[in-house]
């Protein structure tokens, strides 16, 4: 049996500072999934970056609220993304498919069981499933957290070996990460409280930050699937994961298992 990854990308890797989409960063996570592939691991890619798309190809001279703004740059931005992402992964021949969510989907039911058959149907065809909220209908209550989250809940549904949180720094740190005194927490096991090590800021284009992505470390991880909390900004950090992980700069929460 295929082992299989779900690789949630936020907006702090895709992005530059300047709010417009990094196409050179996102080609080369491209390259290192279509080599994961190529070597046997089945992905499934959640993938933020949207709304911040939409939001540099748009000028909008009048006022829109926060609701109308995240559903129209979400609307026009997801178009540019997923045409970046069908663009870059069809140099290797690889076929993918945009899967959008809403919260509700996972609850159990017959959403739930259509969503997981289509997305399952998909890794059986040799597509790469492209996963996002639906922020076009997503508003309030019915928002996830953040991506994080989302990845989470799509590595359980999916049954995933492990999940991939690949942010703009290396992991969790002892205490704040621009410390000069700050050590990288490498692994932890099942059931450890870091929440004191947590900092609370969110990120600068996403919702979410350390805080959601140790919430969803915590628990994936004793759902019995392996996280990776890793800088997505470092050169070949998805294959280096694979090929040397002993050395690669990361934070790894251990399966509970039975």
């Amino acid at each position: 049996m295929k082992r299989r990854i779900v690789i949630k990308i936020g907006s702090n890797v895709l992005t530059r500072k300047d709010g417009k989409l990094d196409v050179t960063r996102m080609s080369a996570l491209v390259d290192q999934i279509a080599w994961l592939r190529k070597n046997g691991i089945e992905v499934i890619v959640v993938s933020s970056g949207a709304v911040a798309c939409g939001r540099r190809e748009l000028t909008i001279d009048h006022s829109l609220d926060s609701v109308e703004q995240r559903q129209l740059f979400s609307a026009v931005g997801q178009v540019k993304l997923v045409g970046l992402y069908y663009d870059l992964f069809r140099e290797f021949g690889i076929h993918v498919g945009q899967v959008l969510t809403m919260k509700e989907n996972f609850e159990p039911g017959e959403q739930y069981q259509n969503q997981r058959a289509c997305m399952t149907v998909m890794l059986e065809n040799d597509v790469l499933p492209i996963v996002n909220e639906n922020d076009t209908v997503s508003v309030t209550e019915l928002m996830f957290t953040d991506n994080d989250e989302l990845s989470g809940l799509i590595a359980q549904m999916m049954k995933a070996d492990t999940l991939i949180l690949l942010s703009n720094i290396d992991g969790i740190f002892d205490r704040h990460p621009d410390d000069p005194e700050a050590k990288l927490i490498k692994t932890v096991a099942p059931g450890r409280d870091l929440s004191e090590y947590i900092q609370p800021e969110k990120s600068a284009f996403g919702r979410g930050g350390m805080h959601s992505k140790y919430t969803t470390a915590s628990k994936v991880s004793q759902s019995g699937i392996r996280v990776i909390i890793a800088n997505g900004e470092r050169e070949n950090i998805l294959t280096d994961l694979i090929e040397h992980p002993d050395v690669t700069l990361h934070t790894e929460f251990q399966p509970k298992t039975e």
